[in-house]
């Protein structure tokens, strides 16, 4: 079963037990701090589950795309994706714990058709402390629509994951207790950590049993539904929010209970197949597929290499597909890390050419479906990803060059992450090319990464809080936003006005700034409304802001960083760079302090120009 039918058979389903189906939301969520991305289905609903009416009513259904960077180490076994669709309904004070079981379990034996003898379930076991009982309510439902379809459903109490390890289970046994790092819900995790006023409760999760062949019992111990192992796969999470946490750290019940319920798509899709590899389903193997062609490498020798790429290719898409873009900053710089990281990936596999558009259309026929009103900008996809795949090969090469003029001394760890942090070439690719080169690395190169790593964050916290004034007359918020839109007005100036010219002083307060610059002439209207909107243009595009250490001689004739003072300037010094690394909009030899992005710095506007001096010009403007 493709996982296009999966999810419509899903929505279908939900629906015709009174579900409206409504639209999923971005993976980019607005006006929400508390996290990069979307990373549930229930996360754009917590309003409304905290008590807020909802305008389709109590019934609601989707299919929400989501996204969780957490998980992004795993990323290469069978099962994890830091991309996933997760099949959602909740229910809003309308029906709990038994047309929920009921629900699910006759989804996924009529509609999937999965074997009724390959589920299994687990339930909460209670807390003594908390005076929450054991979930013995969940459990009878369970027992009984097992009984229907002629399963006699033992009940084992588990408690700990780590108790499972060592018991395992025994014939008969189909619902398992777990203590509340299992089968507890809230936003804070278990029950300790539940925050005050919160709703929470137990959960009732589903696995689908692959087989007991599929057990590795000396790396994960006995199987059970919570375990490691591959056996089992948690599908589904049935959350029964019945209680709030007090302000005294106790618990009391809800008046309005509500059901939170998600099943991985990806997961329910591997299980309709019968294959614990959720990289064999119809929205990754056909990645798989490409990848095993233009690399010539067959999957089962190189699983991880394929399955990072197809994970990270997936979610690059996606993002892409909705508007963001790579830069420096939060969302931007989780997408750059991600297609970089599968850019290294398929170094590893010797695909050495752009291979993004061979890859792509795959991924964007697969969410065909999904409507424009989320994926907004799928047109653009291909040519965003690529420039920044180029961009990056660029980098790749500039720091395979470097490494190659240290292979005769070795390689220790400050060298490794001067590679990192001058030329933008990852650590963990020095590593790699170094034992491919054979190339000798420092005993303790790692804690020497770390601690050239630490120094840098030192030396950053210094800079930012005033090492170099640089014309400041203080460091605080508006006088750091008017630092950086200095360096935007003279990269203006050089652009619009004269490509030679240079600062010859300024004077910044938390009020306006001030900027002197060599020019020979008085500036019309004209030319002042095109270094305003020039400016502007610059702050709407939400440019990064990005600074690093480089020799001077490095930063003067390889980066071509401006300053005007490069006799007086230290051997080492700071640049900072304003926009795309290869392309910059501005770099400059600075001490900072900077934004992080240009989008914070709101609308600039020209005030004065006036004769400073002769040759000189100066420029007054503010930030409204």
């Amino acid at each position: 079963m493709k996982a296009s039918e999966v999810r419509q058979k899903y929505l279908e389903f939900m629906k015709s037990k009174g579900h409206a189906q409504i639209a999923p939301a971005a993976l980019v969520l607005e006006n929400d701090p508390t996290t990069l991305f979307t990373g549930s289905g229930m996360q754009p609903l917590m309003p409304y589950l905290l008590g807020k009416k909802h305008d389709k009513g109590t019934r609601l259904t989707n299919s929400q795309p989501c996204l969780r960077l957490q998980d992004i180490d795993d990323i290469g076994d069978p099962r994890h994706s830091t991309v996933f669709e997760m099949l959602g309904n909740w229910s809003l004070g309308d029906y709990f714990k038994e047309e929920q079981i009921r629900n699910y379990f006759t989804f996924l034996t009529k509609e999937i058709g999965l074997k009724p003898e390959k589920i299994y379930v687990t339930c909460f076991i209670g807390s003594e402390k908390y005076g929450i009982p054991r979930d013995d309510e969940a459990a009878s439902i369970w027992q009984k629509v097992f009984a229907e379809v002629g399963i006699e459903a033992e009940i084992a109490e588990i408690d700990t994951a780590e108790n499972g390890d060592k018991r395992g289970i025994k014939p008969g046994e189909r619902i398992f207790f777990y203590n509340d790092k299992e089968n507890w819900w809230s936003r804070g995790g278990g029950i300790e950590t539940t925050p005050i006023g919160d709703p929470c409760g137990p959960d009732s999760e589903v696995f689908y049993d692959f087989g007991e062949d599929k057990q590795d019992v000396e790396k994960y111990g006995q199987s059970h539904p919570a375990s490691d192992g591959a056996r089992f796969m948690e599908i589904g999470n049935q959350v029964f929010m019945q209680y709030r946490r007090k302000e005294d750290g106790t618990f009391e019940e809800l008046e309005q209970k509500n059901v939170d319920f998600g099943s991985g798509l990806e997961r329910v899709t591997a299980a309709s197949i019968d294959s614990f590899d959720i990289f064999q389903i119809s929205l990754l193997k056909p990645i798989i597929d490409k990848l095993t062609e233009i690399s010539g490498k067959e999957y089962e020798s190189n699983t991880s290499e394929m399955r990072i790429i197809a994970d990270h290719l997936r979610g690059a898409y996606l993002l892409t597909a909705q508007g963001l873009v790579p830069s420096n900053k939060q969302q931007g710089y989780a997408l750059r890390r991600i297609i970089r990281r599968a850019i290294l990936k398929a170094l590893n596999l010797g695909i050495e050419q752009n291979f993004l558009e061979e890859i792509l259309p795959s991924i964007a026929e697969n969410y065909k479906d999904l409507p424009d009103s989320i994926l907004t900008n799928r047109d653009d996809v291909l040519n965003v990803l690529t420039k920044e795949e180029q961009a990056f090969r660029r980098t790749l090469n500039r720091g395979i060059k470097e490494l190659g003029k240290l292979k005769e001394a070795g390689l220790t760890g400050k060298e490794i992450f001067m590679l990192q942090d001058t030329y933008g070439f990852p650590m963990e690719l020095s590593v790699e090319e170094a034992y491919r080169e054979n190339i000798k690395l420092s005993e303790n190169w790692r804690e020497e990464f770390n601690a050239a790593l630490e120094e840098q964050r030192n030396r950053s916290k210094t800079a930012s809080k005033g090492m170099f004034k640089g014309g400041l007359e203080d460091h605080g918020e508006m006088s750091t936003k008017y630092h950086t839109a200095t360096h935007l007005l003279l990269a203006a100036i050089q652009k619009l006005i004269d490509p030679d010219s240079y600062q010859r002083g300024s004077n910044i307060t938390s009020e306006r700034m001030r900027l002197d610059f060599a020019c020979d002439h008085k500036l019309e209207k004209e030319e002042l409304q095109k270094l305003e909107d020039q400016v502007n243009e610059w702050i709407q595009a939400d440019l990064p802001v990005q600074f690093a250490e480089y020799d001077k001689e490095y930063a003067r004739n390889e980066l071509k960083a401006h300053g005007s003072f490069w006799d007086k300037y230290p051997e080492k010094l700071t640049v900072y760079t304003i926009g795309d690394f290869d392309n910059p909009t501005s770099r400059e030899v600075c001490g900072g302090p900077h934004v992080e992005h240009t989008g914070v710095l709101g609308h600039f506007k020209i005030q004065k120009e006036e004769a400073s001096s002769a040759g000189v010009r100066r420029i007054k403007a503010i930030l409204e």
